[in-house]
C-alpha cells in the first residue's frame, strides 16, 4: 500500500518537503503553485492565509511513511508559526474515480464516518472563476479555507477524463480539509451552487486525510 502526503507551505519551500522526504527513503516528489484562502486565526484549513503556496505531493510506501512524515516534520519545527500544514492520502481512495464520487454524495446526504476525530479533504473542480464563489458557499457552512489552483491539461480532442471530466487550462481546482462531522453540508452547500447545477460544470469528491498537522512552531 501507498500513501500520498501532502504539504501546504510558503512558496518556495516546496524543496524543503521533497528533500525532508527523500531522505528517508521517497524516491521524489511534486511541486505546485496555489494561492491560500484562509482567514487569520482558522485551525481546520488548508491554505493559512491569502498569500502564494507551494503544494508538495510526495507517494511512498507505507512501511516507510512514518520516517517520512517526522523527517518532514522535524525540517520545520524551527520554522515561523503556521508555516504550513502536513496530511496524507491513501492512495487506493485517492485514485478510485467512482468511489470518491460516491462518497461526495453520500456525505452530502449526511453518510456517518466511524471516526469522529477525522478529516475530510473536500475537492471541487468548476469552471475558472467559479473557486471562490465554492470557497463562499464552505464557509458558510463551516469550512475555515482552502486553497484553490489553476487545473491544466493538454486541452486537445480526446483527452483523458478525470472523473468524467475533461481537465483543460480553464478550470480551477478548490481543496478544503474539514472535520469529517462538518463534510456533509459544506458539499451540500457547494452543490447546491448555480454554477454546479449545469451537467460538465464541476465535480466534487471527497478523500480521508490522515494525520492532519499543523506546522511550524506551536
Amino acid at each position: 500500500m501507498f500513501k500520498l502526503i501532502v504539504s501546504i507551505v510558503p512558496h518556495d519551500s516546496g524543496e524543503l518537503i521533497t528533500s525532508a522526504a527523500a531522505s528517508k527513503g521517497a524516491g521524489g516528489g511534486t511541486i505546485m503553485m496555489a494561492r491560500g484562502t484562509a482567514q487569520s486565526n482558522i485551525i481546520q484549513l488548508l491554505g493559512l492565509g491569502d498569500t502564494s503556496k507551494d503544494i508538495a505531493y510526495v507517494i511512498v510506501d507505507d512501511s516507510i511513511y512514518e520516517d517520512v512524515r517526522s523527517e518532514i516534520i522535524l525540517r520545520t519545527e524551527n520554522k515561523k508559526k503556521s508555516f504550513g500544514v502536513l496530511f496524507s492520502v491513501d492512495l487506493g481512495e485517492f485514485i478510485k474515480a467512482g468511489d470518491a464520487e460516491s462518497k461526495a454524495a453520500t456525505l452530502a446526504a449526511g453518510g456517518n464516518m466511524a471516526n469522529e476525530d477525522s478529516y475530510q479533504m473536500i475537492n471541487v473542480i468548476v469552471n475558472k472563476g467559479y473557486a471562490d464563489d465554492a470557497m463562499a458557499a464552505a464557509r458558510k457552512a463551516g469550512a475555515g479555507g482552502g486553497t484553490i489552483m489553476s487545473a491544466r491539461g493538454t486541452a486537445k480532442e480526446g483527452d483523458a477524463k478525470f472523473l468524467g471530466m475533461e481537465i483543460v487550462p480553464e478550470k480551477d481546482l478548490l481543496m478544503i480539509v474539514v472535520p469529517t462531522e462538518k463534510a456533509p453540508q459544506i458539499v451540500q452547500a457547494i452543490k447546491e451552487l448555480p454554477c454546479m447545477q449545469k451537467a460538465g460544470s464541476g465535480i466534487i469528491f471527497c478523500n480521508e486525510a490522515h494525520g492532519f498537522t499543523l506546522l511550524g512552531k506551536n
